[in-house]
């Protein structure tokens, strides 16, 4: 190998190195839905009216009808997480659950559009 291709070389398998580590913003956004959903499942879906079901005085809305209200953004959902609202208030979620939260209502809100 001539020595002038050695430096293009080790670019080339830096780049390729460097290449998956682009991509892991949107693979850390996934993770972070699937953590979300996993918390909604757990700790949200015994108080939150399903989909399709009728909507009673004693149930939360639906999700897709929360991320489906006009102004709900992220700063919206997450100082509605970090304040107190009864009855949801007996429920206390770490901050890394409510930023999981968030992220899993922020793309259910963008496959509704």
């Amino acid at each position: 190998m001539a020595p002038s291709a050695v430096p293009t070389m080790r670019a080339l398998i830096l780049a390729a190195l460097l290449m998956p580590l682009a991509a892991s913003p949107a693979l850390a956004d996934r993770a972070a839905v699937k953590r979300g959903q996993k918390v909604v499942d757990e700790w949200c879906r015994d108080c939150h009216v399903r989909e399709g079901a009728k909507l009673t005085a004693d149930m939360a809305p639906p999700y897709s009808m929360i991320v489906s209200i006009e102004g709900r953004d992220r700063a919206w959902f997450e100082a509605f997480l970090e304040a107190d609202h009864f009855p949801m208030t007996t429920f206390r979620l770490f901050d890394h659950e409510k930023a999981d939260v968030v992220e899993w209502l922020l793309d259910l809100q963008k496959r509704q559009k």
